[in-house]
């Protein structure tokens, strides 16, 4: 790259980081003490992956993914995700129209920009498979013909812990289609004090005003797009992602799915710390919350309490920063 180049790769990523620091500030107004969660889902939105939050109810799962929507101009909508809840309540339905003497599709809730699925779990594994094509391909099917969602098209999607009452567990193919799974946490004692605060205020996520407009969140993913990921980092995650199919904890390993989303988000990470380009920490600071997800741990490991996080870690610990020059 040129110095003329570099220049400009350099004022594009202080400018993504302005904007960036902007929208985390606007999102903490409302959700407090969790900087580290806002900004791990930013980076997931700005790699433009579908984000999980997992968590147990009443930590702000919904209201993160709320304030979120609420922080972009754009098109957001919201399912509520119920045991009743149908697959074409998801995607749309063809309905007959006397006038016009044929069959005509309605859109649903999933063609917007930002969808947010609140309580996933919830619905059956028929309707949590309606997301599937949208998920991956961004599109749905509709009596055989593809109709394309407008980019982007990201969804937040929360749930509860599987062992909560009246859940489902997400299958793993559908897992594997969210970029990231986070998990937000109690708060502090002065964070707590200052939710109840502002829920005597009777404060909201609808209170949360919009700082980035639908063009600008598309010309970020392009900056993001833009920032570089040497071969010496490329070949870091490869030989993470490799690692964890020969872990005895697990029965399944990352997907190159998996390999994919942690170099995006490093690019994003990258980004958002006024950097153009990537390095090993980035990846190393998302691994956790970008693979553990996607490992499925064997009975056994699961008996010793031993956790996807841990697997991680332990595959984190165990892999040479400094890689072979060739992979085989």
């Amino acid at each position: 790259m040129s110095e003329h180049g570099h220049l400009a790769a350099a004022g594009a990523a202080a400018d993504f980081q302005r904007r960036f620091e902007a929208l985390a500030r606007n999102i903490e107004t409302f959700i407090r003490g969790k900087p580290a969660a806002v900004r791990l889902a930013l980076v997931c939105l700005f790699a433009e992956g579908h984000l999980l939050i997992e968590d147990v109810p009443g930590v702000a799962k919904t209201s993160l993914a709320s304030a979120i929507g609420r922080s972009v101009r754009a098109d957001v909508r919201r399912i509520q995700f119920t045991p009743d809840l149908l697959p074409s309540d998801v995607t749309g339905v063809r309905v007959w129209d006397p006038d016009k003497h044929e069959f005509e599709f309605r859109p649903g809730p999933v063609f917007a920009n930002i969808l947010i699925a609140d309580e996933i779990n919830r619905a059956s594994p028929k309707t949590q498979s309606a997301l599937l094509e949208v998920m991956a391909e961004r599109q749905v099917t509709v009596a055989g013909d593809p109709v394309a969602l407008d980019r982007p098209f990201l969804c937040v999607a929360t749930q509860n812990p599987v062992e909560a009452r009246g859940t489902y567990e997400l299958p793993e193919a559908q897992l594997d289609r969210f970029m990231m799974r986070i998990r937000i946490g109690y708060p502090g004692l002065q964070d707590e004090q200052d939710i109840l605060d502002a829920a005597l205020r009777r404060r909201t996520a609808n209170d949360v005003s919009p700082v980035l407009t639908l063009d600008q969140l598309r010309r970020m993913f392009d900056i993001v797009a833009g920032a570089v990921v040497s071969p010496g980092v490329l070949q870091y995650i490869a030989l993470l992602v490799r690692a964890t199919r020969d872990r005895p904890e697990l029965r399944l390993g990352a997907s190159p799915r998996g390999g994919v989303a942690l170099a995006m988000c490093a690019q994003a990470m990258a980004m958002s710390m006024g950097r153009h380009f990537a390095t090993i920490d980035d990846v190393q600071a998302l691994a956790v919350p970008v693979l553990a997800h996607r490992l499925l741990v064997t009975p056994e490991a699961l008996l010793d309490k031993i956790t996807a996080e841990d697997v991680v870690q332990r595959v984190l610990a165990e892999v040479p920063t400094a890689a072979p020059t060739r992979l085989r």
